[in-house]
């Protein structure tokens, strides 16, 4: 019987040793049966990207940051300052546009001429925004 109980005390202490190593590991199993998949595959992808079903939620947070922005800029209160500041940096360009075309190499005349082009591009963006601004305020 004492061979009996050494075994009977070894498996125990087995069992507790094992008990004690595996309890301290955090091991985090999740297991599905069958042919399931985990969460995290393309529908959460799908979810910050707006596709299909989640494009309703999707908009929606657009539409929260556009609204935290908006509050950020405080259209009523520095309406006036920001047309300043449009109309100032249109003045600006108009300047740059006109410095360029005095200068123009006859040689090249291909690069100041993308200049121009990009310059107009941005007068056009200017306009874009001075009409925001004033239907914001």
């Amino acid at each position: 019987m004492e061979k009996g109980l050494q075994n009977f005390l070894m498996f125990l202490a087995i069992c507790f040793v094992s008990y004690i190593t595996f309890s301290n590991l955090n091991l985090d199993f999740k297991f599905k049966e069958g042919m399931t998949t985990s969460t995290t595959t393309s529908s959460t992808s799908s979810s910050t990207s707006g596709i299909a079903g989640n494009a309703a939620a999707y908009a929606a947070s657009i539409k929260s940051a556009t609204i935290k922005m908006q509050d950020t800029f405080l259209f009523n209160k520095y309406h006036d300052d920001y047309e300043k500041v449009i109309l100032d940096l249109d003045d600006l360009i108009n300047c740059l546009m006109l410095n360029i075309t005095l200068n123009v190499d006859t040689n090249n005349p291909q690069a100041s001429l993308s200049k121009l082009a990009e310059l107009n591009q941005a007068k056009t963006a200017l306009n874009s925004v001075m009409k925001f601004v004033d239907k914001s305020g």
